[in-house]
């Protein structure tokens, strides 16, 4: 397995195929599950994929496009990503290889990143797994933070790598009851 990222450029032909991904998938774990072309495009055009704040890259293993990551919020030290797997390559324990590749990248390219985030629904265990699998700690548990589409809420569940443990691959532990009532 030979995980690599490949940067997203704004033209015509890379527009139609960022589109052509988010039509032919599901995302069941994301706010908005499915895409419609004309949802997919206002993504694209409004530079969801390409601007100073977000970078998208295609995943790719080998020659073969396995799926789409954006990182967000790179003018701060601790962006966070959004993370697709098309979904034939769902179930494949792709996950871990590829959010270690992930990460090697954020803290290779951008050396001033001091911490990485993610964040996913209460109810995605194979993503809360790969983080915890990746080196991620948890570090929130938001309650009905995360809209879903039928207009429930659930919890968003927010995890986190710091470069120094990245660099010395450890976990730095906190107390979760620092304090009490």
């Amino acid at each position: 397995m030979a995980i690599s990222f490949v940067p997203l450029v704004e033209s015509a032909s890379e527009s139609q195929a960022v589109v052509q991904f988010l039509t032919s998938n599901r995302f069941p774990f994301h706010v908005r599950p499915e895409h419609s072309a004309e949802s997919a495009r206002k993504l694209v055009d409004g530079g969801r994929f390409w601007s100073e704040e977000s970078i998208g890259f295609w995943i790719q293993d080998g020659a073969e496009r396995i799926g789409l990551v954006v990182l967000d919020d790179l003018e701060e030290d601790t962006p966070m990503f959004d993370l697709r797997l098309a979904e034939e390559f769902r179930g494949r324990r792709l996950g871990v290889p590829v959010l270690t590749a992930l990460c090697a990248l954020v803290f290779d390219r951008f050396p001033e990143i001091v911490r990485f985030e993610g964040q996913t629904r209460e109810d995605n265990i194979a993503m809360r797994k790969t983080f915890l699998r990746s080196g991620f700690l948890k570090e929130a548990h938001y309650r009905q933070g995360w809209p879903t589409a039928d207009g429930t809420r659930l919890a968003s569940v927010a995890y986190a790598i710091l470069r120094q443990d990245w660099v010395n691959q450890e976990i730095t532990p906190f107390d979760w009851e620092d304090v009490s009532a």
